[in-house]
């Protein structure tokens, strides 16, 4: 197996994120975010924007995963959509690049199987990941050349709205091949234990570690 992938098996990924409109919007800000999250015991970030991913780079040396989120008005796929966003990312040098896999139509009206065709041949040796929304779209990854794929995007679909990250979770360990990444609503210590359970290959946390106006929300509605 690829030694990126074996570095990550079993373990914690922290996803350091803070979007324009968030307190903590900063690259410099995420770039300690990592340390912090390094200083913890992750085994790889996940991050957005080439900016960032530099700051993180000055901070750690952990695998990146790497996403550029860019909204198009032409549709609802915006985490690192077409190939323009691919290419910065593999300009910057991440270890592994996170591609919206759903079925929601692309900005640049690109089939996916033709999308991950032409960067996989452009881009031999780098891995990419499917983020999903179903298991279905997990099988498709896998079947088009996804190296690995990830529940990201689980409940955050029109037509996933009501689903559950850990129970579609099982569903895709049982039906795919390549590695799983569980990611999406595991906000708490247990969780990311059961999903390891489950079968995922590696487990992404995001909001429950690094949005601590998320964190302290969730303190402030339980105390009411």
């Amino acid at each position: 197996m690829n030694k990126i992938l074996e570095s990550i098996r079993g373990k914690l990924i922290v996803s350091c994120q803070a979007l324009e409109d968030e307190p903590l919007h900063s690259s410099f800000i995420m770039g300690r975010m990592a340390y912090a999250a390094y200083s913890g015991g992750a085994a790889g970030i996940r991050a957005n924007t080439v900016d960032d991913i530099k700051e993180i780079k000055k901070n750690v040396s952990l695998p990146i995963i790497g996403i550029i989120k860019k909204v198009y008005n032409n549709s609802d796929v915006y985490i690192t959509p077409t190939i323009k966003e691919v290419e910065d990312l593999i300009n910057e040098g991440v270890q592994i690049i996170a591609i919206d896999a759903t079925k929601r139509e692309r900005p640049d009206r690109k089939d996916l199987k033709n999308f991950i065709a032409e960067i996989k041949e452009k881009y031999p040796n780098q891995l990419f990941m499917a983020d999903i929304s179903s298991v279905d779209e997990a099988l498709y990854a896998e079947k088009i050349g996804f190296d690995i794929v990830g529940t990201t995007l689980v409940g955050y679909t029109d037509y996933t709205k009501n689903y559950k990250a850990l129970e579609e979770l099982k569903k895709v360990v049982k039906v795919v091949k390549i590695p799983v990444i569980a990611e999406g609503n595991i906000d708490t210590p247990l969780k990311a234990k059961k999903a390891l359970e489950i079968g995922a290959f590696a487990v992404v946390v995001g909001g429950a570690i690094t949005r601590p106006q998320q964190i302290t929300k969730k303190f402030v509605d339980e105390m009411k």
